[in-house]
């Protein structure tokens, strides 16, 4: 894509729908960024803009780095995907069925009852239920949400279908550091980050931010003031979402992962491989690999994204194997990327 239709396809998008979007919109090729575009405030109160290096949320986006974590055991011998939940993990996994696997885990095909369950029309209120229940300061450690995870029932049998699943890469968080002796965040930080480079990502406290990086914002419907979310996130992000990251980084960790840096070309292959259909019903749907989504069908024209949503988050970041590009959307407010992301494929 040149420079002009990026912008003219931005433009389009902020006139029409993303009027009030604040944060970062980044397009950028195998020679370097090709257009970049940064609106609202990282600081509402201070009046300190968004810049294009600054660090986001990205809510479930993270999930990518999760599925990268667990395929380095596999790459390491470590762990396999056959491997069942109940042997690794030491801990009374109570409703979880026992034939749940790390392949059912990490291509969301484990019926695991779901914490945040997202396939039910109520999601955000049960979350906030959550909240008010299991204070937020307190989310510091994976194995805290097992309380909330292992009475739940399975929602159908281990394999039957794809069923969006929080609880299955927090699950996968407790593998990783069951198998790697660290905590989860240490892990991705030491195989994912830092051999990748990405100088501004990582597990930040939301009570202890770092420098440049966006407060996420949402409005007060009856008052019309906004306010952060520091009271409606776990205070430490974990497995299935919560991470910060940056346009830049994210334009690192796709090359990393394409050119086979972070795990070996096998492995690279079988991470990308898709493996489940979305929604058998529609042919459009796209699919899932081991910790990413993809539409299209031939290897050399395949899309790959991941995406996020949640209080004071919306995001997504894209690669399109054809032209080397990478497109990443990352905003500290609630107004929705996701048309923008349809108008690039």
């Amino acid at each position: 894509m040149k420079k002009k239709e990026i912008e003219n396809i931005f433009t389009t998008w902020l006139e029409d729908e993303g009027k009030d979007f604040s944060g970062v919109f980044s397009v950028s090729g195998n020679e370097g960024v090709i257009y970049q575009q940064a609106c609202g405030y990282r600081n509402k109160a201070e009046k300190l803009p968004n810049a294009t290096d600054t660090a986001f949320g990205i809510a479930s986006g993270t999930k990518l780095f999760t599925g990268l974590a667990v395929c380095k055991l596999i790459d390491d011998k470590k762990l396999s995907l056959e491997d069942k939940l109940w042997d690794i993990l030491p801990f009374d996994l109570g409703q979880i069925d026992k034939r749940v696997t790390i392949f059912h885990l990490l291509t969301h095909t484990s019926g695991v009852g779901d914490y945040i369950d997202e396939e039910d029309s109520d999601s955000e209120e049960q979350l906030q239920g959550l909240y008010d229940k299991y204070p937020v300061q307190l989310w510091k450690r994976l194995k805290y949400y097992l309380q909330m995870i292992t009475p739940l029932p399975p929602k159908f049998e281990p394999g039957e279908r794809f069923g969006y699943s929080n609880s299955g890469f927090v699950l996968l968080g407790l593998v990783v550091e069951a198998v790697s002796g660290q905590s989860y965040q240490q892990y991705v930080q030491d195989t994912i980050i830092a051999p990748s480079n990405l100088t501004h990502t990582g597990y930040y406290r939301m009570d202890s931010l770092p420098a440049n990086v966006a407060l996420g914002y949402m409005l007060d419907e009856e008052t019309q003031y906004w306010h952060t979310n520091i009271f409606s996130l776990p205070i430490l992000g974990g497995s299935d979402g919560g991470i910060f990251t940056c346009a830049e980084d994210l334009d690192k960790l796709w090359r990393a992962i394409f050119s086979s840096k972070i795990l070996s070309k096998d492995m690279t292959l079988l991470f990308l491989k898709s493996h489940v259909i979305m929604d058998e019903e529609d042919d459009q749907s796209g699919s899932y690999g081991l910790g990413v989504y993809t539409i299209g069908i031939a290897d050399n024209n395949k899309i790959y994204y991941i995406v996020g949503g949640d209080c004071g988050v919306d995001f997504f970041s894209v690669y399109f194997t054809a032209t080397g590009t990478v497109a990443s959307a990352l905003g500290n407010t609630n107004v929705n990327t996701f048309p923008l992301l349809n108008s690039l494929y």
